[in-house]
């Protein structure tokens, strides 16, 4: 199993950013995928989720809901988080994860700052 983020940076309040999570090594379709966030001093915590397949449930953090969508694209092996009016709370690492049997996988992280 590999996940690889990409589409973190630097970015005003109130701007937006999409992140990406290319993944490989098992059947994509066939799992829901999270996006997780840890900001410095603070536990990781779950930010969006969908189901396998068609992508139709999705779950959000009531801190993003409405501003954060999640999406998963099964021809490219991607999930995505598309993030709109981002504050400086939402400053941190984001994490893709997968959970597959009892085993949890990790990318690598992708750095969302957002400053004036």
């Amino acid at each position: 199993v590999q996940l690889v983020e990409s589409g973190g940076g630097l970015v005003q309040p109130g701007g937006s950013l999409r992140l990406s999570c290319a993944a490989s090594g098992f059947t994509f379709s066939s799992y829901g995928m999270s996006w997780y966030r840890q900001a410095p001093g603070k536990e990781r915590e779950l930010v969006a989720r969908i189901n396998n397949f068609g992508g139709a449930i999705t779950n959000y953090a009531d801190s993003v809901k409405g501003r954060f969508t999640i999406s998963r694209d099964n021809d490219k092996n991607t999930v995505y988080l598309q993030m709109n009016s981002l504050k400086p709370e939402d400053t941190a690492v984001y994490y893709c994860n997968l959970k597959l049997g009892r085993n949890d996988y990790w990318g690598q992280g992708t750095q969302v700052t957002v400053s004036s």
